[in-house]
């Protein structure tokens, strides 16, 4: 299977993008995961009578996940692999973050996900939190979600490259 060279993650959904990444993590196989699996198990996910009224007459506004995804299948192939389709981006919260610690004035090089752990355990959020920048209960999700980035990543990816622009 060929890897796409375009960054087809920017044209995805948050919604199927996380609906991919937890079917990439709950995978107990040595397969790749193509477009067509994920399409089989949201298929499989939903009661049968809905995914033949939704077929028929489309009572939702927004485009469903599963005709997102058919649209991709349709661009892409079936054996498309399905990683490629995950959004790499920091959450809102953890954007404010990054950009904390980038602009941190006695910072001389560009931080990376391991630079940003350690800003977040050496009080940080606390920081920002006082400032108004982020709520009081959003410290654990923060961990749980750089934690994420550096398993995937690593500790020396920049941190930047992960920024939400919306």
């Amino acid at each position: 299977m060929i890897r796409n060279p375009i960054d087809v993650a920017s044209r995805v959904s948050p919604g199927l993008s996380a609906l991919i990444e937890s079917r990439l993590n709950e995978a107990d196989t040595d397969q790749p995961i193509t477009l067509a699996s994920v399409r089989a198990l949201l298929v499989g996910l939903l009661p049968p009578a809905f995914t033949e009224t939704e077929n028929l007459h489309h009572f939702d506004v927004n485009e469903s996940l599963l005709d997102e995804l058919d649209a991709l299948i349709e661009e892409f192939g079936e054996t498309a692999l399905a990683i490629d389709f995950v959004q790499d981006i920091a959450s809102e919260p953890l954007s404010r973050v990054i950009e904390a610690v980038m602009y941190n004035e006695n910072r001389r090089v560009p931080p990376t996900l391991g630079a940003v752990k350690e800003a977040i355990f050496s009080g940080l959020i606390a920081s920002l939190v006082g400032d108004g920048a982020l709520d009081e209960d959003e410290d654990d999700a923060l961990l749980a979600e750089i934690d994420t980035l550096i398993a995937r990543y690593g500790e020396e990816a920049l941190a930047e490259n992960f920024l939400r622009y919306e």
